[in-house]
């Protein structure tokens, strides 16, 4: 078993361990030339980088494309990117705060760069030095439960504590909770848009803390570019090529979370899931995972044990989690008016949602939820009247299935 375990260590490394990386940065003459050679027609990740390695630079490269047409029988010229277009684009970018890093410098993601096809470019907000650090990804349901949030913060924490940097994609729930918790020990969240398209926009806290707390804020697309639903799964790809490994906390059987866990497995890193309640379709995806072969975990100390031979790491024993790990903002009407006296809809929905088939105490619930401790109070109330919640006792709820 022993043996087993250094051979899958040995081939998991090669996994992180590409061509050398260049030493230098790019000059800007040299970041407009390859930005210019991205661009250009026909120009994909593949090419860009065959292009680079066959002459040497983006100039030369750029210089050899209309005779490379011409050799190739194309009966028209190659739409080549303008240089002030390209200038334009990485003014757009210094604008937004963001600075361009592209595979052959230094500074590129090592992990992302052994992935097939990786970006040629990112656009990065925050510490560049960030990217080079070993990340462990934790993804999950937007509409999650105050145990999902929870399990994400004991989870960010702990690894946090590891010396792990924590990757997700800025979304709701789970992966909000964990760039949170992470926000000391550090995270770095990928976008699907641009780098100055704050995506959901109740997230733009977390869009300017990141990178104020020396973590960092990634996209391989230009600035002023509008995510669509197709562009998800490329950066859910980004996120796991980023990382050692993915965790799973919540995630239904067709959802972003679950997309990331099957590149995260063609790209040969480790999925993680954190098995969840049978009658809770957010625990649906994670428990698909761990019957198909995915290593169940209950802690971050599971995590970083199952990584250990792997990585190469010392063993380290994680601190015992306490809650609250932090509390979710508040919502911003809510400080200019007190809660409602009554039942609110809104209100009853969202603790509703809040909650699954496992029990959650009250505070976790007030917590997770950032609502006033009263408002979610009447909120109970008025789900335990209707027939949706079960009280157990010692201040525990959970959902009627």
């Amino acid at each position: 078993m022993a043996a087993r375990r250094r051979e899958v260590a040995d081939s998991s490394n090669d996994l992180f361990t590409p061509a050398p990386l260049p030493v230098t940065r790019l000059d800007d003459v040299g970041r407009v030339a390859c930005l210019r050679l991205i661009r250009s027609e026909n120009v994909g990740p593949v090419t860009f980088r065959e292009l680079i390695n066959r002459y040497g630079s983006a100039r030369a490269a750029l210089e050899a494309i209309p005779e490379i047409a011409r050799r190739a029988g194309r009966s028209r010229p190659l739409k080549v990117c303008p240089a002030d277009a390209a200038e334009a684009e990485l003014e757009a970018a210094q604008t937004a705060g963001a600075e361009p890093v592209f595979t052959i410098e230094p500074g590129y993601p090592p992990a992302l760069a052994a992935i097939e096809n990786p970006p040629p470019l990112l656009y990065v907000r925050g510490r560049l030095a960030t990217l080079s650090a070993e990340m462990i990804a934790i993804v999950g349901s937007r509409e999650c439960s105050a145990n999902g949030i929870t399990m994400a913060q004991v989870l960010a924490k702990g690894l946090g504590e590891a010396g792990y940097v924590i990757a997700s994609g800025l979304a709701r729930g789970i992966d909000g909770a964990a760039h949170r918790t992470a926000l000391r020990s550090g995270t770095v969240a990928v976008l699907a848009g641009g780098i100055d398209h704050v995506y959901p926009p109740e997230n733009r806290d977390l869009f300017q803390l990141i990178p104020d707390s020396g973590g960092a804020i990634v996209t391989d697309m230009p600035p002023g570019y509008q995510p669509r639903a197709r562009d998800f799964p490329r950066r859910n790809g980004m996120i796991s090529g980023m990382s050692r490994g993915v965790v799973v906390v919540e995630a239904t059987v067709r959802s972003g979370g679950m997309v990331t866990a099957r590149l995260a497995t063609e790209q040969g890193r480790e999925v993680f899931a954190v098995p969840g309640h049978p009658l809770d379709s957010r625990a649906e995806g994670p428990n698909r995972l761990i019957r198909n072969g995915a290593t169940l975990i209950t802690s971050a100390q599971d995590i970083i044990d199952d990584l250990g031979p792997i990585t190469g790491r010392e063993p380290f024993r994680v601190a015992e989690a306490s809650a609250p790990l932090y509390s979710a903002p508040s919502r911003p009407t809510e400080t200019a008016v007190a809660p409602p006296p009554t039942g609110d809809s809104v209100v009853n929905d969202a603790v509703l949602a809040a909650l699954g088939p496992s029990p959650v105490h009250v505070d976790t619930l007030i917590r997770a939820t950032g609502l006033p401790s009263r408002a979610v109070q009447i909120a109970l109330m008025d789900l335990d009247l209707a027939g949706h919640i079960v009280r157990l006792g010692g201040q525990l709820v959970a959902r009627r299935v």
